[in-house]
């Protein structure tokens, strides 16, 4: 039976850390770091999402800014509300909670938050510093998966890694992160053809497809480590991941469960960015 991989208990040990480097923060620059998350309109699941960030924030002693705006607000306005954070003093990270309503182009409003606040890494110059391997903000998910990689010690070096998904949230990003420790990255996606002959060989297993159960057990190498992104529902509402956890679990010797695995990561290293954005903003100043 594979090792269960917690990240409730890893991301609750990475924001003890968090919090503890937080009140060194303020102890040297008297206000601690600030993030405004941007919600525009009333989707149910970004009102969860926006509602766990702002807990989040407390837990760890953020300051934090939740505004929310209407969802037939013009463009134009919105960029006026980055504009203003942008200049924002006590402001070091700026989120704005996707998808936005239709009519706002979300490749413009990423375009307009500074690449310094950019906490998501969304920003086409974050995105080409990922590739490049420079020092910047990573990804939340995909940062996450690499904490709990390394929390666990399991090495990536010269590890055969197979990404499931090639999303610009996600899959691309994985597949650099991977890359740049040493794995050797194959992505797969609707495409790809002898899609199980692939994942067959893989050591690490990312799936972040977005279909219930799509990766099954004779998909999975004996002993892989299966690392699971999705978060689905089965045909009677049930939280399901990528994976077919019962069968993929007797045969991996690591798993991340649906839920409680990279979910809780996800807004964990969301702090990690803004405390690390807080600080390269104040060596600026």
């Amino acid at each position: 039976m594979a090792k269960i991989i917690d990240g409730r208990e890893i991301s609750r040990k990475t924001r003890e850390d968090i919090k503890e480097r937080t009140l060194e923060f303020i102890r040297r620059y008297g206000r601690a770091p600030g993030l405004a998350v941007v919600i525009v309109g009333d989707d149910p699941a970004s009102q969860i999402y926006v509602r766990n960030k702002s807990k989040a924030c407390e837990e760890v002693g953020f300051h934090s800014e939740v505004i929310r705006l209407s969802a037939d607000i013009p463009e134009y306005e919105l960029l006026s509300v980055i504009a203003k954070l942008k200049t924002d003093r006590s402001i070091d990270g700026i989120l704005v909670q996707l998808p936005l309503p239709r009519g706002l182009d979300p490749k413009v409003i990423i375009d307009a938050i500074p690449p310094e606040k950019d906490v998501d890494a969304f920003h086409v110059s974050n995105v080409g510093k990922i590739m490049l391997g420079e020092k910047c903000f990573y990804p939340c998910t995909p940062a996450g998966i690499m904490k709990m990689l390394e929390y666990e010690g399991i090495s990536v070096d010269g590890k055969e890694c197979v990404v499931v998904g090639r999303s610009n949230i996600v899959g691309k990003p994985m597949a650099m992160l991977l890359l740049h420790a040493n794995g050797t990255v194959t992505v797969c996606h609707s495409h790809t053809v002898n899609l199980k002959e692939i994942t067959s060989r893989a050591d690490i297993l990312v799936a972040a497809v977005g279909k219930s159960k799509f990766i099954t057990d004779d998909m999975v190498k004996e002993g892989a480590v299966v690392i699971d992104v999705g978060m689905n529902r089965d045909e009677n509402g049930k939280l399901t991941g990528d994976v077919d956890f019962e069968a993929v679990e007797k045969k991996a010797s690591a798993i991340t469960p649906v839920p409680g695995g990279v979910g809780p990561m996800t807004i964990t290293m969301l702090l990690e960015n803004t405390l690390f954005a807080a600080g390269n903003l104040i060596q600026k100043r």
